[in-house]
């Protein structure tokens, strides 16, 4: 029987956080699922780590190239095996209910293409930054287009047939899912739930990183606004560079754990405690593969 959820998962040199991501993904509390992990080219031991669960859900593929994280999620696509595609990246941790949660969404709404959860952002150490803005709905999430999309990347569930239709754009090298939104948003329905389903690494702010993804999103609002003639698009560029001023000044000053603060909103105490519980249960010493429950 083919799995309901295939689970897409792009990795290349993360052989320190991947062990965590599958053993959120083996702790899900739903059971009938895929993982496709498929390496894009890694030099460390990604493959060795990736090799070490022995489960009949997961399957890894190999080929020894450096396709890029776009090219490698619509390979996962056109793998996929189940009715709904979910994004998973290889130094994220899901909670254990997030499958259950998203899947239910979307048996229950299937006039939503694609679905999301807000997300609590945290370092390399597990320590709590906050979380993003939530958007709600479809109008919610798309009020602002060229400013961008909330709805965080690495929660996405949604029909594997519109990723099969919407693919995405390989000569983007950064940006590709706010790239992906802007381009099907008019003609898709979007939604976010409100629970906490994804614990979001994100140590610190990479110049190099910022500078690519808003030069790539400024270049997609530019096209839009000239081929659809709707140049209020462009009015979008203003924003992203004052964004970008400030990003700057905070990596050369030093500022930019506290600008990731700045930007995030505050977790609950209930949030904080959950989050505890579920950091714990992917980094306990007893938390081996061996000792995980195996679907052979």
């Amino acid at each position: 029987m083919d799995p309901l959820i295939s689970i897409g998962m792009s990795v290349f040199n993360c052989e320190s956080t991947l062990g965590q991501a599958i053993r959120s993904i083996l702790q899900q509390t739903y059971d009938n699922w895929e993982l496709i992990i498929i390496d894009d080219g890694s030099q460390d031991k990604t493959v060795a780590v990736a090799n070490l669960c022995q489960d009949r859900r997961i399957r890894i593929i190999v080929d020894g190239k450096n396709k890029r994280l776009a090219a490698r999620l619509n390979q996962a696509v056109r793998e996929s095996r189940g009715k709904y595609f979910a994004r998973m990246d290889a130094d994220d941790i899901a909670y254990p209910s997030r499958l259950e949660a998203q899947v239910q969404f979307l048996e229950d709404h299937p006039e939503i293409d694609l679905v999301g959860s807000r997300v609590v952002i945290f370092n390399g150490k597990g320590r709590i930054i906050g979380t993003y803005p939530f958007k709600k709905n479809h109008v919610e999430i798309c009020s602002r287009p060229w400013a961008g999309f909330y709805l965080p990347h690495p929660t996405w569930m949604g029909n594997t047939d519109w990723f099969r239709q919407n693919p995405y754009n390989t000569s983007t090298t950064k940006a590709q899912d706010q790239e992906l939104l802007l381009r099907t948003y008019e003609h898709s329905c979007f939604a976010c739930l409100p629970e906490i389903l994804i614990g979001y690494r994100k140590s610190d702010l990479s110049l190099r990183t910022l500078l690519a993804g808003r030069y790539f999103y400024s270049r997609m609002l530019i096209r839009k606004a000239v081929i659809e003639k709707r140049y209020f698009f462009a009015l979008g560029l203003l924003e992203h560079v004052v964004k970008f001023i400030v990003e700057v000044f905070a990596v050369t000053t030093g500022l930019n754990y506290r600008v990731l603060q700045h930007r995030a909103a505050p977790v609950s105490m209930s949030e904080l405690e959950s989050w505890k519980n579920v950091w714990k249960a992917c980094n306990s010493e007893e938390n081996t593969y061996d000792s995980l429950p195996v679907i052979n």
